[in-house]
Order: structure tokens, then sequence, then C-alpha cells
């Protein structure tokens, strides 16, 4: 059996993907991701506030010598010495470049279209394979209208893929008045997939030291509902890649994505909590589970349970949701 696939026009041997996280920095991990069956890394992301930090400490290094002797340029201290650098990052993208078999996914996090965006391009010079824009933006400001949060998504994509050659995949959050518009709209701003869904870390408050505290909350497989709805609906109806990501944790989660539409499933969490093994007992147990059926791989199943492609499409829409409330009533 192959359990090949295609993403954002790239081969792929297996359809497991390891999505962003700490542990992929390492370029130790990333090989034993890959000998345990990924079929593509992504590295975590580079974000815009680092790119933009450390082009002004640059300019203010100039700035600053710029009536010194010529000779004070040595003095400069090297790129590694800022508090934001860029230069790892891109090491790390030429190293596992050279030394992956399978496509290596830089990760972009942005909220404006401003000049940070030719980042992207030393990122496609180191070796990337493709790259996953992480558009993460809280739209607070109530003067904000949606259309205008929409248009800012479209324009930084818009800038992003008119800056490289290769593939850019956007990760978005379902909280769009019209996800599959929108879908349709980043894909028209160049977008060669989407990633679904982004989860936005929200904030909690501690009532007895009277403050707001962040926390990172690993996934859980009661969250993988949302994005099975809208990779089901757009599977076959849009013109891009489907990744899904949350809340993988089984095999069994991994053959839902698939049987919804998925052309990969992204997972971090699973590795967080279980260690980098387990991407081999998820690609083990998507093995076992198409092979037991006499599938010859995941294009045999990919999207039979999609909206475009079941008898009964209300599922995915407001009769089930009436149906769910009577039954559960009953």
């Amino acid at each position: 059996m192959d359990l090949g696939t295609k993403y954002l026009g790239l081969d792929l041997k297996s359809p497991l993907v390891a999505s962003a996280s700490p542990l992929n920095r390492h370029l130790d991990n990333l090989k034993q991701l890959q000998d345990y069956g990924a079929g593509a890394v992504v590295l975590p992301s580079m974000f815009e506030e680092q790119i933009v930090r450390e082009q002004e400490l640059l300019d203010q290094l100039i700035e600053h010598g710029a009536e010194s002797f010529g000779e004070a340029l040595s003095y400069f201290p090297a790129q590694t010495a800022y508090a934001f650098d860029t230069s790892d990052h891109l090491n790390l993208v030429e190293k596992a470049a050279k030394e992956l078999d399978i496509p290596l996914i830089a990760s972009l996090n942005g909220v404006t279209p401003s000049g940070w965006v030719d980042y992207a391009r030393d990122i496609e010079s180191a070796g990337a394979a493709a790259i996953e824009l992480n558009v993460f933006f809280v739209p607070s400001d109530p003067a904000l209208s949606g259309r205008e949060v929409e248009r800012r998504y479209s324009d930084i994509v818009s800038a992003v893929t008119s800056a490289v050659g290769i593939p850019v995949a956007v990760k978005i959050g379902p909280y769009f008045s019209s996800p599959a518009h929108m879908a349709g709209e980043l894909v028209a701003a160049g977008a060669k997939g989407l990633v679904m869904f982004n989860r936005f870390y929200e904030p909690d408050i501690d009532p007895m030291s009277l403050s707001v505290e962040t926390s990172l909350e690993l996934s859980h497989a009661y969250e993988m509902r949302l994005p099975l709805l809208w990779i089901g609906v757009l599977a076959g109806r849009i013109n891009a890649s489907l990744a899904a990501t949350t809340g993988v944790d089984r095999a069994e989660d991994v053959v839902k994505y698939l049987l919804a539409g998925a052309d990969v499933v992204m997972t971090t969490s699973s590795l967080l909590r279980h260690g980098l093994g387990h991407m081999e007992v998820l690609s083990d147990g998507l093995w076992d589970w198409l092979s037991s059926r006499g599938l010859d791989g995941p294009g045999a199943i990919r999207g039979t349970l999609s909206h475009a492609k079941i008898d009964n499409p209300e599922a995915y829409e407001r009769a089930n949701y009436i149906k769910v409330l009577q039954g559960f009533g009953a």
C-alpha cells in the first residue's frame, strides 16, 4: 500500500504532517519525525514582530555610525547578538532542506502586509519547499468592520504570495462570518492551501491575583468537530489543498479528517503529549485501518464523507442541527 498524497502540489509519502511546535526547532527531531513516517514537517513560526525589530536594530546601528570612519563598520555586533535574530532560523531551514527527504515547510506569522514579507524570499532562498502563513490577528478595535478584517487577510496573503515562487498555505481561524466565502477570497489572493484551524490562545483571569494570564492548552479530540465541519463543506468545492489540524491523537482521528476531505492531517499536541515516536503510532494505525479494509491508500477514502459526496448533505447543515436537538430531547 502507498500512503502517498499531494499537498500544495508537493508529493508527500504520507498525509501525516508534524505541524509547527518547539519540537521542530531541532534538526535531529525533524530527522526522527521523518523516520517515524511524517510526510512533511512545519518549522516553528517566525513572527512579524521579530523580523521588524531586527531590522529596526540594524537601522539604528547604521544611523549611529553614519558619520564614523569606515573602519567603524567592523565594530557592529554580529547578527547573532541581536535580541531578535533571523539568522538561526534561516540556518535551520537551509540545513533541514538539505538533509531531509521530505518537504520542509517554513512558517511565517504576521498581521500586516508590510515590508516584513520580504523575509519570505529569504526563506525560499534557504530551501523551504513551501510557506505556511499563520495570520494571528484578534480584531479588538470595535471600529474595525468584518470586511476590513477580511481585506487585511487577503492583503497579507497577496503580499506574501507575490514575493515568492513556492506555494503558500494559509492557516486561519474559524471566526469569519462566512468561512467558505473567505476561503475562496484567500485562494483568489494566491493561497494554494488552507490549514484549518488556527487555535487562538485566549487569556484567562486569575481571581486571586487579579491578573490576566496566558497559557498553552494542548488540543483534545472534542475540538475536531469544527474543522471537520468546514473541511467537509469545502472539500471538492475549492481549488486548494486542505490541511486539518486540531484534536489529532489517534489514527482514527486521522481517518476522520481524510474521510471529510483533508489532503493532509497535521498534529502538534499529540507529539508534545506522547513524544516524537507517536508519529509512528499514527502512521502504523492509518496503515492498519486502510489495509484491514482492503484499501490501497488515503486517496481511496479522501472526501467520501464530504458535503459534496454524501447522500444526506443536510448532515452538515441546519436540518441536522434540528434533528440532533430533537433526538437528544427524546
